[in-house]
């Protein structure tokens, strides 16, 4: 799952680049504005990246169960 996230969160990281450089959106130059495959696309990006936040705390979580069993 962690892998998946980090692919979907570089595919949108990618996409924004692009959009603010050059003012060009990939996924509606692919799938089409407000198209449903493009509006799945983007949900998918944005569940990768809620996953993605989870990143920060896991080794903080793990620490401090690793110091209270030993």
């Amino acid at each position: 799952m962690d892998i998946i996230a980090l692919i979907l969160v570089i595919i949108g990281g990618i996409n924004w680049g692009l959009v603010g450089i050059f003012d060009f959106n990939l996924v509606n130059f692919l799938f089409g504005e407000f198209s449903m495959i493009s509006r799945i696309i983007y949900t998918l990006v944005g569940l990768g990246a809620l996953w993605s936040i989870t990143f920060f705390f896991r080794d903080e979580i793990l620490s401090r169960f690793r110091t209270k069993e030993a």
